[in-house]
């Protein structure tokens, strides 16, 4: 059998440091983290899960468990996540939920049968009432919209101030006729609810009034979908010269969707969108859009799901990230 000392010997290392890399530790090299993986492959060499299990009681592993994984922000929350948790130590296992109750309470049964040490839920369809939904002793911790009444550690984003932060920005830009195209589920709490209140919020504050057609819901956070949203508002006549959008992705769809009608970004309307992901400086224009710190809630998450390993009885903690609003050409 491979043993840690075969490893470091044919990698030209220490047994320590042969440790460090499988366990993810900082303070390695990516030269040295490389090489050593290289002799892992090279010599077949398999960790005793079981027997490492029994000597610390964990696995050295974190599930992620986010509704859609082919999304950019979830792709991009996830690469932080991964980040953080290997400097913890952890591993991370990802999965996805398809945003439904179902899925997201699975996601918790797994973890536990998978042995994880604790889990990062990113919820949104599970009721917070549900019995089914018990913290118990395992460390779980929640991200989205929900309000978990203090059952667990949350890592919250800035919805309404965001939205609202959004929303002025362009009543500051001249912008009066302020469409909002959002989320088809404008009951409950969840991310579009609290989204819509931060739009209404600065309407409100500035003495606008919020215009029912101006009230664009989509059926998914798609591009697609704001494409049709753009093509909605100018095809029915609707003078509009401001579009709040619910994510930058539809943002993208509804600058799509607004070409497509020769409608000029930003001379004849501005638009910001909402999560910041990479491709939204890149594009043509630019797209403004409220960054919350994706960084922050990764790191956030993985220090309080570790902490819990740590103390399960800890009174639950919730946290809402910080955020820039960053204006670029779509609204200049």
């Amino acid at each position: 059998m491979v043993t840690m000392s075969d490893v470091a010997k044919l990698s030209g290392v220490s047994k320590m440091t042969v440790s460090n890399v499988i366990n993810g530790r900082a303070g390695v090299s990516d030269q040295v983290r490389r090489r050593v993986l290289e002799a892992i492959r090279q010599s077949g060499y398999r960790v005793n899960v079981s027997a490492r299990t029994l000597r610390s009681g964990r696995t050295g592993v974190i599930g992620l468990a986010v509704p859609e994984i082919d999304r950019p922000y979830f792709g991009q929350l996830a690469a932080h996540v991964i980040d953080q948790a290997r400097a913890h130590g952890f591993h991370v296992a990802i999965e996805q939920t398809g945003a439904a109750a179902t899925g997201e309470l699975e996601a918790i049964t797994h973890s536990h049968i998978l042995h994880f040490d604790g889990l990062i839920l990113s919820a949104v369809g599970v009721d917070p009432q549900d019995s089914r939904l018990t913290a118990g002793d395992y460390p779980i911790v929640m991200l989205g919209e929900q309000n978990f009444e203090a059952k667990f550690d949350h890592v919250a984003m800035p919805n309404e101030e965001g939205t609202k932060a959004a929303t002025t920005h362009l009543i500051d830009r001249g912008c009066r006729r302020i469409a909002i195209v959002t989320g088809s589920t404008l009951d409950g709490v969840n991310v579009v609810t609290r989204r819509y209140q931060g739009y209404l919020a600065a309407l409100a504050e500035r003495g606008l009034d919020a215009d029912p057609a101006l009230l664009y819901a989509v059926n998914g956070m798609t591009l697609e979908s704001g494409r049709d949203a753009a093509h909605h508002l100018v095809d029915a006549g609707h003078e509009v010269d401001g579009v709040v959008a619910v994510t930058d992705t539809v943002a993208q769809g509804v600058l799509r969707g607004l070409a497509d009608r020769g409608v000029r970004v930003p001379g004849d309307v501005r638009i910001v969108g909402f999560d910041d992901i990479p491709e939204s400086a890149y594009m043509v224009p630019s797209l403004s859009t409220v960054a919350p710190d994706h960084r922050w809630m990764a790191a956030k998450a993985v220090e309080l799901v570790t902490a819990r390993m740590q103390d399960p009885s800890r009174p639950a903690r919730e946290y809402t990230a910080p955020f820039d609003l960053m204006a670029r050409e779509s609204t200049r």
